[in-house]
Formats: C-alpha cells, sequence, structure tokens
C-alpha cells in the first residue's frame, strides 16, 4: 500500500546495520573505512542569473506598435530554432531571453524599420532535473524556477511509504540515496536532511540533476566489475561472496581474485570487507557471508588498500541503480544518466 508522505518525512527507514567489522581473510590488507570523497555541495552556478533558452521553451512574442503581428505559444524547434514573421528559424537554444530579442531584432530590421521585438516567456521546460528510485511520481521535471532537493521530492509527492507491521513507515533507504551532479556524487547527507531538518543539506538543484532514493525493502546485491554478468543479484539466506558471483557467471579472465571488495551500510560511512577469494576457492579460508544490499566489487587490476577501490565500487553501484531506474522511469529523456569509472590512483 503506497501513500504520499510529507515533506520532512521524520518516519522510520529500514537502513543497513554498520557495525564494525573486519576482513574474515587475516592475510588481506586492513579494510579502510573512510568513505570516498564526493563533490562537495556547491554554491549557486550562473543558469540562476543567466537563463539561457533550450528546446521545449514557449515563447510570446509581439512587435511595438503593430499588436496585431502579436505571436503566441512559439515553441523552440527540437533543434534549437525558432521563427517569428519573417524572422525564420532563428537559433535560439544557448540564448538568453535579451540575446535573441537582440537577433529578432536585427532579422526584422530586414523588413520593418527599427522595429522593437518583445520576447516574453510563457513556458520554461528545456531545463529539467530527475528524480528516481522511491518516490511517488517519478520521472523528469521541469525547471522554471531554482528548486530545492525538499522541493524536488514535494513536486514529485514525496517519498513513498507502506504498512510494516501495521505501522506507517518511508520506503527510502537514505544513507544509500544519492545526487548527480555532472557526472560527480554530491556530497548531501539525506538522513541529517530528513531526519534531523539539517537544511544545509536542502541544496538547491542544478539543470541535469539526477535525484535518486533507494529502496529500503529490496533483498538483493550488486555484484560489478570483472564478472561475466555484473548487475543485480537476488539475495537468498547464507548468500556468499563466492555464491554471488558464481550467480552472475563468474569472474572474467582478468579479474584480480585476490582482492574483492565487500562494501555494506551507508555510501557516506561505509564499512568495506577485503575478500580473498582465491584463498577461498583452495580452502584456504572460509567463505563469507553476504547480507541484503551489499556490494562485491571486483577489479580488474591489483589493488592493495581499499581506498584505492572505494571510488569505483560506489561509482559502479551507482551506475547500476541509475541505469536500472532510467530504463524504466525516464526513457529517451536521459542520455547520460550514470558515472563515470572513477579515478583509481594506482
Amino acid at each position: 500500500m503506497v501513500m504520499k508522505a510529507s515533506v520532512f518525512f521524520f518516519g522510520i527507514v529500514v537502513a543497513l546495520g554498520i557495525d564494525h567489522a573486519s576482513a574474515q581473510d587475516a592475510k588481506s590488507p586492513a579494510a579502510s573505512t573512510n568513505a570516498p570523497a564526493a563533490h562537495p555541495v556547491s554554491a549557486p552556478t550562473s543558469w540562476r542569473d543567466k537563463y539561457t533558452l533550450g528546446p521545449g521553451d514557449i515563447l510570446n512574442f509581439s512587435l511595438y506598435g503593430r499588436p496585431e503581428l502579436d505571436r503566441t505559444q512559439i515553441f523552440i524547434q527540437p533543434d534549437g530554432c525558432i521563427s517569428y514573421l519573417q524572422a525564420q528559424n532563428i537559433h535560439a537554444d544557448g540564448l538568453t531571453i535579451d540575446e535573441l530579442r537582440e537577433k529578432m531584432e536585427a532579422e526584422l530590421g530586414k523588413s520593418y524599420k527599427n522595429p522593437l521585438v518583445s520576447v516574453t516567456p510563457l513556458e520554461l521546460h528545456s531545463k529539467k532535473y530527475f528524480i528516481l528510485g522511491k518516490v511517488v511520481d517519478k520521472g523528469a521535471f521541469s525547471m522554471d524556477r531554482p528548486t530545492t532537493i525538499l522541493e524536488a521530492v514535494a513536486k514529485a509527492r514525496g517519498i513513498e511509504t507502506g504498512l510494516f507491521e501495521q505501522n506507517t513507515v518511508e520506503l527510502a533507504d537514505l544513507p544509500r540515496s544519492f545526487l548527480v551532479r555532472g557526472h560527480q556524487r554530491m556530497n548531501v547527507d539525506f538522513e541529517k536532511l530528513f531526519f534531523e531538518g539539517d537544511l544545509t543539506q536542502n541544496i538547491e538543484l542544478e539543470p541535469g540533476d539526477y535525484l535518486y532514493f533507494a529502496s529500503a525493502n529490496t533483498n538483493e546485491v550488486y555484484v560489478l566489475g570483472s564478472v561475466a554478468a555484473p548487475g543485480v543479484q537476488g539475495f537468498s539466506p547464507k548468500m556468499t561472496v563466492i555464491s554471488a558471483i558464481t550467480q552472475r557467471q563468474g569472474f572474467t579472465k582478468d579479474a584480480y581474485r585476490e582482492h574483492v571488495l565487500v562494501v555494506r551500510g551507508s555510501l557516506h560511512q561505509p564499512k568495506v570487507f577485503v575478500i580473498n577469494t582465491d584463498d577461498i576457492l583452495h580452502g584456504r579460508a572460509p567463505d563469507f557471508l553476504l547480507e541484503p544490499k551489499d556490494i562485491i566489487y571486483v577489479s580488474d587490476h591489483p589493488w592493495r588498500l581499499a581506498d584505492e577501490l572505494l571510488d569505483t565500487a560506489i561509482s559502479a553501484f551507482i551506475q547500476s541503480a541509475m541505469t536500472t531506474w532510467t530504463s524504466g522511469s525516464i526513457g529517451p529523456f536521459i542520455t547520460s544518466p550514470i558515472l563515470p569509472s572513477a579515478d583509481i590512483h594506482d
């Protein structure tokens, strides 16, 4: 049963436990508990001060002293062009209102004496952000004014809720939720924002931002990197690292089996385990028991410290989550919804 949630979602989130733990393989290097560096929360950028037009924006035009030449509801076409009177196929994509007006006046000056053109935006649809995952309304949303995270969630009619043991709970896993901007994961703490009301985390979105609210009740693990079929794997009781990798069709020929990374818990403060699967396969060490939502990442090159690979593992998780949701929720609007491979410091 899904219901609309309020803006501040102070309900219960079914989250992963993040107890202290160590790698089962005593010969493996010590696992680091430092989260990968995320892009800092950014200050407002230029689009707020200088809105540029794009395909889908709808404008009204008028010519001073000639009310009969008023034209309304003119779209900027997919190719970025717009036409008004004798000014045909004027390229408007990327221009401000004033820049477009000047271009229109220059072109219409060939047919009219000292034309004074008025350009008024009617509807602005070219700037979009995307909100996916466990919100009521998923998809692409037009951005015609500055919009914060909370406003975006409210516009999506809130985080999904359901019944758990006769209590209403939010279905989003805030520790695993994230904001991606320009191929960077932004350093936003969703737990502080929604549970503690910390408005310093309520940053304004930028065009092209992707907000993703992970599911709190999924029963799956992510097997990523150098395996034959990387992706989401349904969790089963007593699932181990080896069984999960086997269900994803095993290692690739380049897989570095001596150090397999398991990431557990919050993306901000993850617990990591370094597992020597080669020792496990040769009976020198016990297999490693998994928990729901664990991320298993297999590298294609040797590495020593967990910090070297943690960024890459979390980026792969974000890519997998975004790919899964965008393919079903957004469709052709999204052209680059995922993070590129994170930089690896050898």
